[in-house]
């Protein structure tokens, strides 16, 4: 590693995670690609207004669509450590329309599946993701979906699997 390298993957170490998150290991051959990723990571993770189960929420649903499986089970973990329901997160797994407990996770579901799968979401659908997130919501969680779609796709492509103990969940 270089220097620079390093100093990327000590100051992430350093931070809110505590460790060196898995995209990292190809992102490092960027290291001002790697600073400026891991920091957004922080943030979407953890500085924004919606709570963990929402959160977490989104992140399996992107993890599901690209069948990131590192992405899946660290945060099928993290899901159920902030209180998802456990048939929500087996539904995802199974790309079914999972039981949703209220307005918020409904817009969450509804918003990231329409985003994902049609690369858009309709007028009426925003305007719902609005009331039950608020516009800053709505900014966090479209922000959500694309840091874990390109962390998904950072960990495909440079084959980043999951350690030994762990085998794979997503068909």
């Amino acid at each position: 590693m270089t220097p620079e390298q390093r100093e990327v993957c000590a100051e992430a170490a350093s931070g809110i995670r505590g460790r060196v998150p898995a995209p990292m290991i190809a992102w490092v051959q960027s290291p001002e690609f790697a600073r400026r990723g891991q920091r957004l990571g922080e943030m979407l993770r953890y500085q924004t207004t919606l709570p963990p189960t929402l959160s977490e929420l989104a992140i399996l649903i992107t993890a599901r669509y690209w069948t990131s499986h590192y992405e899946w089970t660290v945060h099928k973990r993290e899901g159920l450590k902030a209180g998802m329901d456990p048939a929500t997160i087996d539904a995802i797994a199974a790309r079914r329309e999972p039981p949703l407990r209220d307005a918020q996770e409904r817009a969450v579901y509804a918003i990231s599946t329409s985003l994902l799968e049609t690369r858009g979401v309709p007028e009426a659908l925003y305007a719902e993701g609005v009331a039950a997130l608020g516009a800053r919501g709505m900014v966090e969680l479209v922000g959500i979906l694309g840091y874990y779609g390109m962390v998904s796709m950072t960990l495909n492509t440079f084959e980043i699997g999951l350690p030994e103990a762990f085998a794979p969940e997503l068909a």
